[in-house]
């Protein structure tokens, strides 16, 4: 039974006392070292370290909780920095009101603060303790006193819960070879034991984040052709990480009973699943969202984000971690460079100090947040760890410091499997993707433009400047809590919410700067070319609705044929007026609706599928006039994306259209699940079979 987390050393009985005992020991020592090293800190008897030491303890576990009830604002804002600040203060007055002892300023006082906490993170690591494992643990002895003062049923009468856990970008063949080689050794550990299976699912034609997550908790993703796309009756290219059209996306595809509904929870997704509890999650940020789209939630802004960082404890081993990630990415870059790697992107600039925002704090931020939800006994919880797609993106899909992040992210899903048993009612977890990523040379890099000026030139358009510009870090996590930090209107709370507005513009991408309605940067006169990885739209914008076959070729007799004979494109989607959906390949064609090939199958190399699921996209409304999918090669299984990435995905053709679930083995998983939306449908069995009652809301109109 999956449901029983295995032993491990959490905290119990004498520990709690031998721990505090060593901490107090471990201080003292490191007061008398300080009073030898800093200049303006000095103690002239031999007892003043340990009653400062002792205080200082006092200090850190009672006044310290009493302040943050205050303070909460201040160290969200600054990402728990302020704590020390805070507690700088605290450790002034302290040493000021012991007899003899001698501290200069206030900035000696945050040193001796800073040393503190680095002690007790060295404490910890030693002992294999977490702070949070600690904060669970007494909680879980408050809610088992409230629970002997409650009728309430106990926590043996409810189902058990489930915790979706998604390790996003992460493909079902790479995971096999993780949990082969040793760099998943918890997932190893569940199908070695028999506790869990692993099994492969088949994502959409549009193989990101966007359409998997929402048709995964919402159960659609109707119409959403990418991770961002342009819809030419409001001339506007939604983007699924920008705050208001995820609001949007999530207002067309939600019926208000979505896979979280009810007192689940979201943990830095897109979209909610009509959780009652979210925190970094896009489409439910207040401050940047209109009311209209905005959905009720009973957390109050930024949850799981203050609880995190208000322990400095906890902000200091982050901004170690993080800075230790920094140096990681830099060595890893100046590795690839020297071995001349190819494939390879440019990886300097802010990037090295953005990548640990996803790997490092956000990732911190959102397990926190879970333990929170196991010790409210929250029914499911879906979260995201975006770490590995993100150095994936930049590094490549199985290079060592991508494993290396993989391997961090396992250790969490440890973590959190093992805390599970704190919690009042049992938890089965359950791991996936979202889709994978296949890997080659940017089509940029590979063939000198981007698929945007080649298209932009053939219809009579001039060549960007910016061609082949690198999108950064992907940053919607930390864009989400930039957002919630935000809440204020003052000067600089105004300036990080337009930066997280423009994070999805700039002069390479066609996108209205405030995410209304707008005149969209053209690549040709009446041409706009949208970018979403391994797929690129045309739109003819002087044309309503979808513009046929027949009409491109008169008017740009040039486009189609180059884009088929292009090295990098692998198949083309358009529309003709006398034989429906048409599939254009370099060597021949396919006819979708009567399934008549001429020439060689253009969908042969990207599997059975290819044609049902192109077919669906067809028939959405805001389908581009022309849709690319790039080139993929199954004897080097790589394909050139069209944005610069190493690893990318969001088309079809080789591990990008492969996720994966590892799931407890009593758990039934149909033979092939096809789709984000079955998908969605296998999980709501799931929650059935265990006793969990469907959330009876009114069904609100599906606008898709």
């Amino acid at each position: 039974m999956t449901t029983t987390a295995p032993k491990g050393r959490l905290l119990r009985g004498g520990r709690a006392v031998a721990r505090a005992l060593l901490v107090w020991i471990a201080v003292t020592g490191a007061l008398r070292l300080l009073d030898v090293l800093l200049p303006g800190f000095r103690m002239t008897h031999w007892w003043q370290p340990t009653v400062c030491a002792l205080l200082l303890g006092l200090l850190a576990a009672v006044g310290w909780p009493l302040v943050m009830r205050i303070a909460y604002p201040l160290a969200f804002f600054t990402f728990g920095l302020s704590g020390f600040l805070l507690i700088g203060a605290g450790t002034l007055a302290v040493f000021r009101s012991v007899p003899g002892v001698e501290i200069a300023d206030f900035r000696s006082a945050v040193l001796v603060t800073l040393g503190m906490a680095a002690v007790g993170v060295l404490i910890s690591s030693l002992l294999a303790i977490d702070e949070d494992e600690i904060f669970f643990r007494r909680a879980a002895r408050r809610h088992r006193r409230h629970r002997r003062h409650t009728p309430a049923a106990g926590a043996a009468d409810q189902p058990p819960g489930v915790l979706f856990l998604q390790i996003d970008g992460l493909g079902f063949d790479t995971v096999r070879r993780a949990v082969r080689d040793g760099d998943m050794p918890t997932f190893a550990a569940w199908l070695a034991e028999g506790s869990h299976a692993l099994t492969r699912w088949h994502t959409d034609w549009s193989s990101q984040t966007g359409a998997s997550v929402c048709g995964i908790l919402h159960g659609s993703n109707h119409d959403i052709l990418g991770f961002r796309w342009y819809e030419k009756d409001r001339d506007h290219v939604m983007a699924c990480a920008h705050p208001t059209d995820a609001a949007e996306i999530e207002r067309r595809h939600s019926d208000g009973r979505g896979l979280l509904s009810g007192d689940g929870a979201s943990r830095g997704n897109l979209f909610s699943g009509d959780a009652g509890h979210v925190s970094l999650t896009m489409s439910s940020i207040p401050v940047l969202v209109p009311k209209k789209l905005l959905r009720r939630h009973r957390d109050r802004l930024g949850a799981g984000y203050y609880a995190y960082f208000a322990n400095p404890v906890n902000a200091l081993r982050t901004f170690v971690v993080a800075l230790v990630d920094v140096f990681r990415e830099i060595s890893a870059s100046v590795r690839q460079r020297r071995a001349g790697v190819v494939p390879r992107v440019p990886r300097g600039g802010w990037y090295p100090l953005a990548r640990p925002g996803t790997t490092v704090i956000a990732r911190d931020v959102v397990v926190s947040a879970i333990l929170g939800d196991m010790l409210a006994g929250r029914p499911v919880v879906y979260a995201d760890f975006l770490g590995y797609d993100e150095v994936a993106h930049h590094s490549g899909i199985e290079r060592f410091d991508t494993l290396s992040v993989l391997r961090s992210i396992d250790q969490q899903i440890a973590r959190l499997h093992r805390a599970s048993r704190l919690a009042p009612r049992r938890y089965h977890v359950v791991a996936l993707s979202d889709h994978g990523q296949t890997q080659g040379q940017a089509f940029s890099q590979r063939f000198g433009e981007t698929i945007e000026a080649y298209v932009g030139r053939l219809c009579g358009g001039t060549p960007s400047p910016t061609a082949g510009k690198r999108r950064q870090a992907e940053s919607w996590q930390i864009n989400a809590a930039l957002a919630e930090a935000t809440k204020s209107g003052g000067l600089i709370a105004r300036r990080l919410r337009a930066r997280v507005e423009n994070a999805e513009c700039a002069g390479d991408r066609p996108r209205t700067t405030s995410g209304s309605p707008g005149a969209v940067t053209r690549v040709a006169p009446g041409v706009v070319v949208v970018v979403s990885g391994h797929l690129a739209m045309v739109s003819f914008t002087e044309h309503e609705g979808r513009v046929e076959l027949e009409t491109i070729e008169r008017e740009h007799p040039d486009l189609l044929p180059s884009l088929v004979d292009h090295p990098g494109v692998g198949f083309l989607l358009v529309r003709s007026r006398e034989f429906g959906p048409v599939v254009l390949g370099r060597d021949g064609l396919h006819r979708l609706a009567t399934g008549i090939v001429v020439g060689e199958d253009p969908l042969v190399p990207y599997g059975p599928h290819a044609a049902g699921l192109i077919r669906r996209v067809d028939t959405f409304p805001h389908c581009a006039d022309v849709m690319i999918n790039s080139r993929y090669d199954p004897e080097s299984d790589q394909a050139s994306p069209f944005e610069t990435h190493v690893g990318s995905h969001g088309g079809l053709g080789g591990p990008q259209q492969r996720g994966f679930v590892v799931h407890p083995r009593e758990f039934a998983f149909p033979g092939e699940v096809v789709g984000a939306e079955a998908l969605h449908r296998v999980f709501r069995g799931w929650l059935a079979e265990l006793g969990h009652a469907p959330v009876e809301t009114p069904v609100t109109e599906v606008v898709s």
